[in-house]
């Protein structure tokens, strides 16, 4: 199954036991608002020590009238992409797909090829969860070691745009304490993998990104 990169999400070092966060919630109109739109990616360690989770939000700012009807496309798949190696090059992938109501994960498993095109390597599979609807009680698979998560959420990211844009335009010097949360109330679709660290390699230190990638 031959896939081709819509957008990269941003990359990050990920450190045993600290969070860590990349942002991006405003994209080209090609995929701002659609099942490609990556607007977070977090990876912290799990309730479980032994355990690394990754979370992949999509399709922000979605109003609670709007996240009902937002779905994830079957034509879409989130890879998540970890280098454990520090050359910036994925040495184990984790994707998931969407068929019918549920989500399907793969992996972490070291690609076949690496870069904008990828495959699905089937023998892989490593779990599938239904997809939890909105307003419902969260669905939770657990499968060897593994826990898969896919629905929608509270957006968690935090981030002040009036204010962000009162620095930009010299009428602030900073931010405020609190701040005002521009995303207060909206909603994102996310992906959640809990994984445990034995599957990841033994180095300390890795580096994480996500991209959606699009079936041909």
């Amino acid at each position: 199954m031959k896939k081709t990169k819509m957008i990269l999400g941003l990359s990050l070092v990920a450190v045993s036991g600290l969070i860590l966060v990349a942002a991006d919630h405003v994209d080209a109109p090609a995929v701002t608002g659609n099942a490609a739109d990556i607007t977070d990616l977090y990876t912290f360690q799990g309730q479980d020590t032994n355990n690394l989770a990754f979370a992949v939000n999509t399709q922000g700012l979605l109003s609670p009238n709007a996240t009902a009807a937002a779905t994830f496309n079957e034509n879409v798949m989130i890879e998540i992409n970890i280098d454990n190696t520090g050359d910036n090059i994925e040495d184990l992938v984790i994707q998931a797909i969407k068929r019918d109501d549920k989500m399907y994960f793969f992996g972490p498993y070291a690609p076949t090829s690496t870069g904008t095109s990828s495959s699905i390597k089937t023998i892989a599979a490593s779990g599938s969860v239904t997809i939890s609807s909105y307003g419902a009680t969260p669905l939770i698979a657990e499968k060897n070691g593994m826990k898969f998560f896919a629905g929608p959420r509270d957006d968690p990211f935090f981030f002040d745009l009036g204010q962000f844009k009162a620095i930009l335009g010299g009428t602030a010097s900073g931010f405020k304490n609190p701040g005002t949360d521009t995303f207060a109330g909206t909603n994102v679709l996310s992906l959640v993998v809990e994984v445990p660290k034995t599957m990841l390699g033994t180095s300390s230190k890795i580096n994480v990104w996500a991209e959606t990638k699009k079936k041909q």
